[in-house]
């Protein structure tokens, strides 16, 4: 099904994706999840310091307008799968298990991953009886893409699954997705190394680059309307 935006001649639509990234031994293993369908709407908030909820005693008064880190961005989406089209067209994936192959790549951005090349090295590992060092188990950063303007890392928060319409095999063959996603900032990876993290922080670092710059950009056309708001 195309993406359709109301308006004649409206260019094509970028999709929107999760991408997580997995280090591996051969460096970072992307896992992609392309949106079916853009979702409808997004909802943003932005939580910034509040030193009026620090205990004070014991230390100076905090000042009204401190902000020791960077405020917590949270994205709230839903995201609609439909397996219709693949249905009629008689996709075996589709016929088989409707939208489960979907949501279970969903899932996987829950779960803590050593990759498709870790997890066969383990496996290996076992059999032989040569097991891996235990490892502190922990998610993989995933990318959230909203267009080319907006690249974040995230961590999936919650997860809900409304679905809909049903296989005879009781496979779903309609969802809806609701996701809250949590933008990583490079305060949490003040211990953390390795290359998914560097591209963590090279991604916030841009977008934040890129707001900063539409500000300026924004404060440059409007400043001599600003100027006739003050009082002298």
């Amino acid at each position: 099904m195309e993406t359709q935006t109301g308006f004649t001649g409206s260019p094509k639509l970028s999709r929107g994706a999760l991408v997580q990234l997995v280090d591996s031994v051969i460096g970072v293993e992307p896992s992609i999840v392309p949106f079916q369908y853009n979702p409808m709407t997004l909802s943003i908030s932005i939580a910034p310091f509040n030193p009026n909820e620090v205990e004070q005693s014991g230390r100076g008064q905090i000042a009204p307008t401190s902000q020791p880190y960077e405020p917590k961005r949270t994205f709230t989406a839903e995201i609609e799968l439909d397996a219709t089209d693949q249905l009629a067209d008689e996709e075996p994936v589709a016929t088989n298990v409707g939208i489960g192959d979907r949501l279970a790549a969903l899932e996987q951005l829950l779960f803590p991953s050593e990759g498709l090349i870790g997890e066969l090295i383990s496996a290996i590992g076992d059999l032989t009886g040569n097991p891996q060092p235990p490892k502190r188990a922990s998610v993989p950063i995933a990318l959230l893409i909203l267009g080319p303007s907006r690249i974040l890392p995230v961590r999936i928060t919650n997860y809900s699954v409304e679905e809909s319409q049903f296989l005879p095999s009781l496979d779903p063959m309609m969802a809806k997705v609701s996701l809250t996603m949590e933008v990583l900032t490079p305060d949490v990876f003040r211990c953390e190394s390795g290359p998914s993290v560097e591209i963590a922080r090279a991604t916030y670092n841009f977008f934040q680059v890129q707001q900063a710059t539409l500000a300026i950009a924004h404060n440059a056309r409007n400043a001599s309307k600003a100027l006739s708001l003050l009082p002298f």
